[in-house]
């Protein structure tokens, strides 16, 4: 039976899906992963532009939970102003396949997208 393979994902903290799409799912973690991994080391106020829609605290708490999870890696060199560097680890590295393969599919497919949500919202 098939759901049985899935029997123990309905505990969250034992789900690897789930615990690893509510750490990368929010609405800035995958962008700054795609970033890094485009760009290479950036400084804060770096990512900071390159995304441009996102508050400096935002980006701070984005990155903090990144790092926890051993995605970036973040650097600071003792010097006055601080500078601080950002960049994947090999673990961070090693899903951007995955994360290009998503962006190629959202591209491929938002026309459609944008479609059926124009159709919903007609009904």
């Amino acid at each position: 039976m098939i759901a049985e393979n899935y029997k123990n994902y309905a505990l969250v903290d034992d789900c690897p899906v789930r615990n690893v799409l509510d750490r990368v799912g929010d609405k800035w973690s995958i962008l700054i992963i795609s970033i890094l991994g485009e760009c290479g080391t950036l400084r804060f106020n770096e990512l900071n532009s390159l995304i441009g829609n996102i508050s400096q605290k935002m980006l701070t708490v984005t990155l903090k939970t990144l790092e926890a999870d051993g995605l970036i890696a973040r650097k600071m060199y003792p010097q006055i102003p601080p500078k601080v560097e950002y960049s994947l680890t090999l673990m961070g590295q090693s899903l951007l396949p995955a994360i290009d393969g998503l962006t190629q599919w959202a591209k491929e497919n938002m026309p459609a997208i944008l479609d059926s949500r124009a159709k919903y919202k007609m009904v």
